[in-house]
């Protein structure tokens, strides 16, 4: 299934937008978890600065 969303990503609008992954620690039980969002191009490194 992953490959098939992928791979309809690099149809059309699809190549104006990245999908980023972040670790975020959780401030509970202090261990890692990894957050995934689509963001438009432009917007990568502000998404990472925050």
């Amino acid at each position: 299934m992953a490959k098939k969303s992928v791979a309809s990503l690099q149809k059309g609008s699809g190549k104006g937008h990245a999908r980023v992954i972040k670790m975020v620690k959780s401030p509970k039980t202090g261990s890692y978890s990894f957050k995934s969002e689509m963001v438009p191009n432009e917007m990568v490194k502000d998404y990472f600065k925050k």
